[in-house]
């Protein structure tokens, strides 16, 4: 244990005082203030028509050119998990840091544990913080203070986003682990990401028309299509994510236009008719909570079977 705490420890200094950490949480606070702006701003000019969950607007509304902060920090978690984690393993592998590092007293796991929490450790604390600072903008400029409910999915939602960053930390470090160039590790990282953000609804999408055309098809017909493109979706963890975080921050049906594409096109929302209670809000998203926790575990056991099977040769 004593070992673990060492290389966290080091680990999370390295990450402070890095050049990626100040970029990435530079690119995260504005972003986050940015789209608080434009949800304040929305906020206010529709505050009659609200009646509650007033406070879980801030981060579920955008306007007609910045989207809402959700859509922002759907987009950018992945790209911190692969940044904290690419280079967890090679880069220390081909400085010969890491055969220095294994001749003191530290066990072979406690490298790559320590690695691991200390990278959900710097995204929890980005994604929090952020958070926090929404909420306290939000409670100055609308003077509506959130309920407790609202604060309990506040928190739930920081969980989801954390476990989220972990399974693609968790994906990165399986590369940097099996793959000797740092290069290689993000860009194979990078391509599965773009690959399941961009171009797996586009697959999704032509499976279903392909198998069901909408060409003068009936309303059943339609749903079949529909249904076959999600169950095709589905297979990625951003869908997963989407339908979760959609459930927890958004339990009754919005008055503001989303800008949430990826959400919006969901048929979680359709479930979506009157107000969910918390306990119905998790009970709704449980499977796809488990599904991306079962992820987040099978990719950083992988990575670290192959860690602990690898021969580590001094230089």
């Amino acid at each position: 244990m004593r070992s673990i705490l060492t290389v966290y420890r080091k680990e999370l200094s390295d990450h402070f005082s890095s050049n990626r950490f100040l970029i990435l949480l530079g690119l995260i606070y504005v972003a986050g203030l940015s789209s608080t702006y434009v949800a304040v701003s929305n906020i206010r000019d529709v505050a009659s028509a609200l009646d509650e969950h007033v406070f879980l607007y801030l981060f579920t509304t955008g306007g007609d050119v910045l989207p809402s902060f959700l859509t922002f920090i759907s987009f950018f978690i992945p790209i911190i998990g692969i940044v904290f984690g690419f280079d967890a393993i090679n880069s220390e592998r081909n400085s010969g840091n890491l055969s220095r590092l294994l001749s003191q007293p530290i066990y072979r796991d406690s490298v790559i544990n320590g690695k691991f929490l200390a990278g959900i450790t710097t995204l929890a604390i980005i994604i929090s913080s952020i958070v926090f600072i929404i909420a306290g903008i939000g409670l100055f400029s609308i003077g509506v203070p959130p309920s407790s409910e609202e604060i309990l999915r506040i928190f739930f939602f920081i969980m989801i986003c954390v476990v989220y960053g972990g399974l693609w930390m968790g994906l990165s470090i399986l590369f940097s682990v099996t793959m000797n160039r740092t290069a290689a590790s993000i860009l194979t990282a990078i391509a599965i990401w773009i690959f399941i953000m961009f171009f797996l609804p586009i697959i999704a999408n032509a499976i279903a028309n392909a198998m069901v055309p909408l060409d003068g098809a009936s309303m059943a017909e339609q749903i079949r299509n529909y249904t076959i493109e999600n169950s095709i979706l589905r297979v990625s963890p951003s869908t997963l994510f989407s339908e979760s975080v959609l459930i927890l921050l958004l339990p009754s049906t919005g008055h503001l236009q989303l800008s949430v594409v990826s959400l919006a096109t969901t048929d979680v929302s359709s479930m979506i008719i009157n107000p969910l209670s918390l306990s119905q809000s998790l009970l709704q998203v449980w499977p796809q909570l488990v599904a991306i926790v079962a992820l987040a575990i099978i990719c950083f056991a992988a990575s670290y079977i192959v860690f602990m099977r690898q021969e580590i040769r001094s230089t």
